[in-house]
C-alpha cells in the first residue's frame, strides 16, 4: 500500500463534505429527522426530482428503527406497507396473524441508501433549532452542530427550502417551535402537544390520514403528526411511519 499524506487524507473529507453543504444551502425541502418517515418522503421526493436535504442530529440514521420493541431489533409492519419494503429491496417474514416481521438494521440501513442513491443529501450530527419565517411562511431551518447546540455561544446556519418536513418524531421539534411562539392556526393550538394512550390500530391510522401542512411550507410526517396533533402513539410498529412518509411526499408534489 502506498504511503498516504495524512493531510491530504483530512483535506479529502474536508473538501468533499462542505461541497456538499454547500449544495445543501438552498433547496426545495428539508426533511428533519431522519426516521423511517423522514427517509421514506425523502426517497420519494428525490426521485421526483426534488432537491432533498435530510438532518438528522444522531450519528446514524433510522430513528427508533434500530430498537425495535423494547431494544429487540425486529421491526413489525402490516401488510399495506410491504409494497415500500418491496420496492426498497427490504426482505421480510409474513406471520399468520398477517403482520411482517423485518430485520431492524436491514430496514434502517436499506431505507437510507434508497433516499440517498435518489439523490438526497443527508447531514447527520446536525441539529434543529429553529425555523426562518419570511411573510407568513416557513422558508427554511436554523441549524447547529449537535454537540455545539446548548453548549457553547456559537451561532447556528441556515438550509433555505420551498417546504420543510417536520420528520422528528415524538418531539414533533419544529411544530413545537411554533406553538411556543402562538404561530399556529387556533385549531392547531387547541390540539395540544404530545400523544395520546397507546392504540397500535388509531395510531396507524392517525399519522398516515392526519398528515398535513401545519403552517404555510411547514408538513408533518410520521410519530411528529400524533405529537403535534394529538393522536395515539401506537408501540413497536412501523408501517404507519413508511406509508405516512409517502403521503407526505406525495401531498407536496400535488401542491408544487
Amino acid at each position: 500500500m502506498n504511503e498516504r499524506n495524512d493531510s491530504a487524507i483530512s483535506r479529502a473529507i474536508v473538501e468533499s463534505y462542505h461541497q456538499k453543504l454547500l449544495r445543501s444551502l438552498e433547496g426545495d425541502v428539508v426533511i428533519v429527522g431522519a426516521g423511517p418517515a423522514g427517509l421514506t418522503a425523502a426517497s420519494h421526493l428525490a426521485t421526483a426530482g426534488r432537491k432533498v436535504t435530510i438532518v438528522e442530529k444522531r450519528l446514524a440514521p433510522g430513528g427508533g428503527v434500530w430498537g425495535g420493541g423494547m431494544g429487540m431489533n425486529e421491526v413489525v409492519v402490516q401488510q399495506e406497507a410491504t409494497p415500500i419494503l418491496e420496492a426498497a429491496g427490504i426482505r421480510y417474514n409474513r406471520r399468520s396473524d398477517g403482520l411482517c416481521i423485518v430485520d431492524a438494521a436491514e430496514l434502517a440501513c436499506a431505507l437510507s441508501l434508497q433516499a440517498i442513491r435518489a439523490g438526497a443529501v443527508f447531514l447527520n450530527l446536525m441539529t434543529f433549532e429553529d425555523l426562518c419565517v419570511h411573510d407568513g411562511r416557513v422558508t427554511g431551518v436554523v441549524v447547529n452542530r449537535t454537540n455545539i447546540s446548548g453548549v457553547l455561544p456559537v451561532d447556528p446556519i441556515v438550509l433555505q427550502a420551498e417546504t420543510v418536513i417536520d420528520a422528528t418524531g415524538h418531539e414533533a421539534v419544529a411544530v413545537e417551535r411554533l406553538r411556543a411562539r402562538a404561530l399556529l392556526s387556533p385549531h392547531l393550538k387547541s390540539a395540544g402537544s404530545g400523544e395520546g394512550p397507546l392504540n397500535a390500530t388509531s395510531g396507524e391510522k392517525f399519522v398516515v390520514e392526519r398528515v398535513t401542512e401545519v403552517f404555510s411550507g411547514l408538513w408533518v410526517t410520521g410519530m411528529a403528526v400524533a405529537a403535534a396533533l394529538g393522536g395515539p402513539r401506537m408501540g413497536p410498529i412501523f408501517g404507519g411511519m413508511l406509508l405516512s412518509g409517502m403521503r407526505v411526499a406525495r401531498l407536496i408534489l400535488e401542491t408544487k
